[in-house]
């Protein structure tokens, strides 16, 4: 089953200590997100001269603010990701398939960017509704993020339109795919189950039935831009924070089991790629109730383990 929700400290005093460090922090990366917006917008002046020196300031820009983010949990909460599994190389193009359990996912994943040189080139799958919000969705809009209905009719002109500019202005970038979908939680792991058995597939026990079309379409739009897919595990220790937990600094520790896959040696006909996806989310499933056993990712020739700052 999914890991349990996270607990709150008991003691009002310590919950009102992590208050006074997480409103300020939540103001002052707010408040640094507006003006980062600022800088975006004004960065529309430089597009019609030269896309590239555009996309170089909205890198920057991202990589400042996330940064920025990333920093706040290292220093304040000393927040540190152990990294198990295969090496990556840094600067490297690649589509990221994780597991999703909650928002910090998505900070665990920053950190782990910053230590190969990608955090400002981090791109993602998210729900167009967000596009409208101001701060995080206005900032995405800026970097080519792919904004999706989840309705593979609707979304697939644009995406493909996307991934040709990423591929013809040869942009560096990390594109991270939650291709569960949504969240896990028990109700939508019941209903995997029974998707599962109805379909004749190995239930799951920790993850959802991955959604394949749009991760299809991802390495076959993006296979000559890309040097790999990293599957990413992402296992938390005592309970799956909320965002606000982890601005209470309430997660010390995020593990990443991750698995390099080089995209020449992915299949390229559709169905085995799904197919594919579909392998790694049963091992997907292993690893996590291996690390739910044995309160760490496994380890063995070739792999490594070790405690990263972010």
């Amino acid at each position: 089953m999914p890991l349990a929700p996270l607990t709150d400290p008991p003691s009002r005093v310590e919950r009102l200590r992590r208050l006074s460090v997480a409103l300020p922090l939540a103001t002052f990366l707010g408040s640094a997100l507006m003006a980062c917006n600022a800088v975006q917008t004004a960065s529309l002046v430089v597009k019609p001269l030269s896309r590239h020196a555009f996309r170089r300031i909205n890198r920057q820009t991202a990589d400042t603010w996330w940064g920025l983010c990333v920093t706040a949990a290292e220093r304040l909460h000393d927040t540190q990701i152990i990294v198990t599994g295969d090496d990556v190389p840094p600067l490297e193009n690649a589509v990221i398939v994780a597991n999703h359990q909650q928002m910090p996912d998505i900070t665990l994943l920053m950190q782990f960017a910053r230590t190969k040189g990608r955090l400002g080139d981090l791109k993602w799958f998210v729900k167009k509704a967000l596009k409208y919000v101001p701060g995080v969705g206005w900032g995405m809009v800026f970097l080519d993020c792919l904004f999706v209905e989840r309705r593979w009719t609707d979304d697939q002109e644009a995406i493909t339109r996307t991934f040709d500019r990423i591929v013809s202005d040869r942009v560096p970038l990390w594109l991270v795919s939650f291709v569960e979908g949504t969240r896990v939680s028990p109700e939508k792991l019941a209903a995997a189950q029974a998707y599962a058995r109805e379909r004749g597939l190995t239930p799951p026990d920790h993850v959802l039935i991955p959604r394949t079309k749009g991760f299809v379409a991802s390495v076959q739009g993006l296979r000559s831009h890309i040097d790999a897919v990293y599957d990413v595990t992402i296992g938390y220790e005592e309970g799956v924070p909320s965002l606000w937990q982890y601005l209470n600094g309430l997660v010390t520790h995020g593990h990443l089991h991750v698995r390099r896959y080089p995209v020449a040696e992915l299949p390229k006909d559709p169905q085995e790629l799904a197919t594919w996806l579909f392998d790694r989310f049963r091992e997907k499933d292993a690893l996590l109730a291996h690390y739910y056993q044995h309160g760490a990712f496994p380890t063995g020739p070739g792999a490594s383990a070790e405690r990263r700052p972010g």
